[in-house]
């Protein structure tokens, strides 16, 4: 019997030993410096400037009525329209997207009973209809009068713009090129100031990224349709930022 244990115990070591390779890849070693030397962390933000070209922002058209059917009939006729008035000022289909398309019951006030008190449960007086799309504007002289063609069609809630860029990647890259010139240059202060200097990088890592503007403008058709001038709109200028932490490796000059 010890024997047959012991042949088990030799066949399933070439198993173990197999799956050493596997494991050791794993393991993540930090750079190794020469003695006597110093490690240096910079964290560094770099920064871009552009002109937006893309404006993004919400147009949608909320009805009520009495029974479900009857609010999202409204809802179509009125979202049909709105859809027409967009492709009429020159908004492609792939800048439209559906972004929200939803139903839910109006409740009206609790009724009093003849004692005073309440009714406790809620009863639904209609139902509203909500249908919203979101739309890229790449014309943004052209923002207001596309907004102001939306309300007369039918949409009554818009929100936005967000300003974007189109394509950020450059913009993105030239923020990165100055954040790193940054941490270098402070890595060679402190270098300079402690009488040493810096032998290489051990390690570069970033954060951050192309944050698009948050919406600024939100209107209801009521108060844009009492504008007689197309809604103004000012685009102003983007800052795009990248932050990078980097490791170097200082040593005695």
């Amino acid at each position: 019997m010890k024997r047959l244990i012991f042949a088990a115990s030799l066949c399933a070591l070439p198993l173990a030993l197999g799956a050493l390779p596997a494991q050791a890849q794993s393991v993540q070693t930090s750079p190794v410096v020469a003695p006597g030397a110093t490690v240096l962390t910079i964290e560094a933000q770099g920064r871009s400037t552009r002109v937006p070209d893309l404006a993004v922002f919400t147009a949608g058209v909320t009805s009520e009525g009495k029974t479900a059917s009857e609010a999202l009939a409204a809802n179509a006729r009125a979202m049909n329209a709105t859809m027409a008035a967009l492709k009429a000022s020159g908004i492609a289909p792939r800048d439209m997207q559906t972004s929200s398309l939803s139903v839910s019951p109006v409740y009206g006030q609790p009724r009093r009973l003849p004692d005073g008190s309440t009714q406790d449960d809620p009863v639904i007086t209609g139902y509203r209809a909500t249908n919203q799309v979101e739309v890229k504007q790449r014309d943004i002289a052209r923002y207001g009068a596309v907004i102001d063609t939306l309300v007369k069609a039918g949409a009554n809630e818009v929100s936005g713009p967000s300003f974007q860029l189109d394509k950020p990647d450059a913009a993105m890259d030239e923020a990165r090129l100055d954040a790193v010139a940054k941490a270098r240059a402070r890595a060679d202060l402190y270098a300079r100031a402690t009488g040493l200097k810096v032998v290489r990088v051990l390690t570069i890592s970033e954060s951050g990224g192309y944050n698009p503007r948050p919406q600024v403008l939100y209107a209801r058709a009521e108060k844009m349709m009492a504008m007689a001038a197309p809604s103004p709109v000012a685009a102003g200028e983007l800052d795009l930022t990248m932050s990078v932490s980097m490791t170097f490796e200082l040593a005695p000059q």
